[in-house]
């Protein structure tokens, strides 16, 4: 059971609160028929909590879903009743296919075009739904949860196995995996990606587009498979309901690999609720790119000069055009983005405005951004304010990324260094000074109307982006001509 408030209907939706109760709702369902009354009365008075949050929180537009367990009980619909009355809210009882229409729409919330086959595993089921581009394709709903595993297997993990190859046989979804990358949603995968981080001593712990190579995710799943959990390191960060339920949740993953041989595994936190505030969305907001209306949203709150950043995404565009970077549509708005939250940390003391940058642009709830992305924007603008040395505690933030993403890191802040003393991070400067290449020399060109504003620290900021570019360097003054 779990509630998520959210600050609003927004293309990236931001959450106020979140709490979760593991109540075991699916256990039994599979063998009984019927959900077990010590599981549905811990669900109820986890539903009694939702209801006074939501009172305290003043919250009126509450939608309340229900999934596997619910739907395939026996004693689902009188369950329902009794959640209807706690919360004075209609439940929505999702069949199969609904609820893997939404937790691919969930994905599609969260990732910039999404591409290959998303696949939610709660406790009673899991779903499976193409998505191409952000598109969807009919889903499938299979009781392949892991309390649903559990409990039909008897607790044995080879019969287990049987049951999910024999599942998985005839799925078209998997068919279309190959080469293309796995988004698997879910709270079990997402402790299995929680001890996976730990076990490699993965620098960022943000479960969002943690990605996960095949050949490693099938050493890792057949390991989780083979040990008792208790002897892997960091288990204590997964709550124990979650633990024995990790196996399960590993043997799926294992054969989603073997059979469908996707390109990669990629966490997703966005599921089926995300997926219902995206659907809600008009076409026009579902279409923005989720990144970019993020960054756009932090620029407008936390910026001296919003529209200074705006003209900054411009100025350092024209910069990298006139340098023939090859820069791929990719790459372009992740550093547009970069460029949108470079005054983000402002207010902080000047001593510790590049530690904040790095801080809070790596660990953001950010969407629509992988993990080398979210360490291109943080590095860069750690070196804004900075300076070019990069020093030791950036060092893990660069683990993140390879190494010509780092230089472009490095070409950025240096470019933002040269727009911010020049402008003061004011609106209205850098459409008049640009700065790009013109006969092999990186140029800053500024009208005599506003030549008062060169300087020593100016030229100097320039000859460090040179020597990065390994160009020389001049400013241009250009005289008006009227006639």
């Amino acid at each position: 059971m779990r509630l998520v408030a959210y600050e609003g209907r927004t293309r990236s939706p931001a959450a106020l609160f979140n709490e979760k109760a593991l109540c075991g709702l699916g256990r039994g369902v599979a063998s009984t028929g019927k959900m077990d009354k010590a599981a549905v009365a811990s669900a109820l008075a986890a539903l009694q909590r939702f209801r006074g949050l939501c009172d305290v929180m003043q919250i009126d537009d509450v939608h309340v879903l229900a999934t596997a367990a619910v739907r395939d009980a026996s004693n689902g619909e009188r369950f329902i009743q009794k959640a209807e009355e706690i919360l004075r809210r209609p439940v929505s009882l999702l069949a199969g296919a609904r609820e893997a229409e939404l937790s691919a729409l969930g994905v599609a919330s969260g990732f910039w075009k999404p591409d290959g086959v998303v696949g939610d595993m709660g406790g009673g089921s899991l779903e499976l739904v193409e998505i191409v581009h952000g598109a969807l394709r009919p889903g499938l709903s299979l009781r392949l949860g892991g309390l649903a595993l559990q409990d039909a297997s008897g607790a044995s993990l080879k019969k287990a196995g049987t049951l999910v190859r024999a599942a998985l046989a005839n799925a078209p979804q998997i068919g279309a995996l190959k080469g293309r990358t796995f988004y698997a949603v879910g709270g079990t995968w997402r402790a299995l990606a929680r001890l996976h981080m730990e076990q490699v001593g993965y620098p960022l712990h943000v479960m969002h587009a943690y990605e996960i190579l095949p050949r490693e995710a099938l050493d890792f799943a057949r390991m989780v498979q083979r040990l008792d959990v208790g002897a892997l390191e960091a288990i204590g960060s997964i709550s124990a309901a979650r633990r024995p339920l990790l196996a399960y949740g590993a043997l799926l993953l294992e054969q989603i690999i073997r059979r469908g041989h996707p390109s990669s595994v990629m966490i997703s936190p966005y599921g089926v609720r995300e997926g219902l505030l995206f659907e809600a969305l008009d076409p026009e907001l579902q279409a923005k790119d989720p990144l970019l209306a993020m960054a756009s949203e932090m620029n407008w709150l936390r910026s001296r000069s919003p529209r200074h950043c705006e003209e900054l995404v411009n100025w350092v565009g024209d910069l990298f055009a006139s340098l023939h970077l090859s820069e791929t549509p990719a790459e372009a708005r992740v550093r547009a983005a970069a460029c949108l939250v470079s005054d983000a940390c402002w207010r902080a003391h000047p001593d510790y405005r590049g530690e904040q940058a790095l801080i809070l642009l790596s660990q953001a709830t950010f969407a629509g951004v992988t993990h080398p992305e979210r360490g291109f924007m943080a590095l860069s603008n750690f070196i804004r304010h900075e300076g070019l040395s990069i020093e030791s505690n950036v060092a893990r933030i660069r683990e993140l990324m390879p190494m010509h993403m780092v230089e472009r890191a490095r070409i950025l802040g240096a470019s933002m260094r040269v727009a911010y003393i020049l402008s003061a991070a004011m609106a209205g400067v850098l459409p008049r000074c640009p700065l790009t290449v013109k006969k092999g020399v990186l140029t800053l060109s500024i009208p005599a109307e506003l030549e008062n504003l060169r300087s020593d620290r100016i030229a100097n900021r320039l000859r460090q982006l040179g020597r990065t570019l390994g160009m020389q360097v001049q400013v241009q003054v250009n005289v008006s001509v009227s006639n």
